[in-house]
């Protein structure tokens, strides 16, 4: 060990990259998880509890929010999916140490639109307008 201190990275800084896909920015991704599910099995003949067991893996849906603009690229990939030409990405998510440098990033393998949302809009209201995007996908792998 150097000594050398290493403080966690900011949930703040980040950005997000769609294969094939130009998006200004995003304010927030959230719900990339991967869990595997636990089978309980016993014996007969064995003691009264139960052995567990690795099932399937589970991903989360990822949900990313962004600030509306002009920018039709990602409601044309939910388009295409409604209109049976699905095509699914990579999405790769990454953070950004505060030098602006690239200092970890996840992976999202098979991703698809599954769910979008369109932004409320209030008169009285004086909050951006965020559209939202379900992304359902096969995989995540931390690269870095």
């Amino acid at each position: 060990m150097t000594g050398e201190r290493r403080d966690p990275y900011r949930n703040f800084r980040f950005r997000v990259e769609i294969e094939g896909i130009q998006q200004a920015g995003f304010s927030e991704v959230s719900g990339f998880d991967a869990s595997l599910a636990v089978i309980e099995y016993r014996e007969g003949n064995e003691t009264i509890t139960a052995r567990k067991l690795p099932g399937l893996a589970k991903y989360g849906n990822i949900t990313l929010k962004w600030g509306a603009t002009d920018s039709m690229d990602m409601y044309n990939w939910v388009q295409e999916s409604i209109e049976g030409k699905m095509s699914r990405k990579t999405v790769t998510i990454i953070a950004i140490d505060e030098e602006g440098g690239d200092v970890a990033t996840w992976q999202v393998i098979e991703a698809w639109p599954s769910k979008y949302t369109a932004p409320n809009f209030n008169g009285t209201g004086s909050e951006v307008a965020i559209e939202l995007l379900e992304l359902a996908h096969e995989g995540m792998t931390r690269t870095s």
